[in-house]
């Protein structure tokens, strides 16, 4: 049973337990029967650079410093030559202050905002693609057993989506390991909870692998390449402007992984297929829409 999973092999793990992340509320099922339920909890958090106030995403309140660098990262709004002198987490308040040695520049980006199709209403400021400038992603190959292993391992392992559901999960790996679990109302909070992470810990992205709930859209594709890693893959879908982009930058994505099946749909030719579908679980498939007469 999922309680029973040992997350040991995670650096960070979910911890569906924990206190302030979900609620307990109460209603009535469809025969009127009194229910309980735990539901997420969502919470403000407002993050600053500096002296300069950027934004205020909906989160559920855990890693708040990785996310704060994590967003600032995948923005633009913090360089790869930026000295970082603090990062000051306020409970209280619910912000987060990013300090660094040198005056940032940022006051363009701010001027221009594009809504996402994320989930809690993601935001990017500035150029979406102007970012990508000069990416080059390791042409890494993927081996297909790694692929399925981690699915099996991710989709086993407790989690809030287990337990209260309306949340998103992203995972980073390495191989078939999966090493850092984050979870959030988001995609896009999972994933810069991840890059925060990484800035953090000094950790390479040359060699991982990004793995998501969610959606594969032009915002997972480009927070994705932002960060260096070279392969993402989902159990759900994708949009065309994610795989064109995808495919421009030499991003390996791959989607719908659902048991023994998946769709790759940009880097095909860095797949290493050395496992055999038909000796993997699989899962039912979905009953399609009948007809309307």
């Amino acid at each position: 049973m999922a309680q029973n999973f040992d997350t040991s092999g995670y650096l960070i793990a979910p911890d569906p337990g924990a206190a302030r992340l979900t609620r307990a509320v109460t209603g009535t099922d469809q025969t009127g029967a009194r229910v309980a339920l735990n539901v997420v909890e969502e919470r403000p958090l407002t993050i600053f650079l500096n002296s300069r106030e950027i934004v205020t995403a909906m989160t559920i309140g855990d890693y708040p410093t990785y996310l704060a660098l994590g967003f600032l990262r995948n923005q633009g709004m913090l360089r790869a030559d930026d000295v970082i002198t603090g990062v000051d987490y306020e409970e209280e308040l619910e912000t987060v202050v990013v300090r660094t040695e040198a005056q940032t520049s940022y006051e363009d980006k701010l001027k221009k905002k594009t809504r996402t199709s994320g989930c809690a209403v993601g935001t990017v400021f500035g150029d979406m693609m102007e970012g990508l400038e000069g990416v080059t992603l390791p042409p890494v190959r993927v081996r297909t057993s790694d692929l399925y292993a981690l699915a099996a391992q991710i989709n086993r392992t407790p989690s809030l989506y287990l337990e209260a559901g309306a949340i998103h999960g992203t995972i980073l790996c390495q191989g078939n390991r999966p090493l850092v679990y984050m979870e959030d109302v988001g995609r896009h909070n999972a994933v810069d909870k991840i890059a925060g992470w990484m800035l953090s810990e000094g950790v390479s992205a040359a060699d991982k692998i990004l793995y998501t709930t969610g959606r594969l859209t032009s915002e997972m594709v480009i927070k994705t390449a932002m960060m260096g890693i070279p392969v993402l893959a989902s159990r759900s879908g994708f949009t065309a402007w994610g795989v064109e982009i995808a495919n421009q930058i030499g991003l390996t994505l791959i989607g719908r992984m659902k048991g023994q099946r998946f769709v790759c749909l940009s880097g095909e030719e860095r797949l290493i297929r050395d496992a055999d579908p038909t000796l993997i679980a699989d899962e039912p498939r979905k009953m399609g829409r009948k007809a309307s007469t």
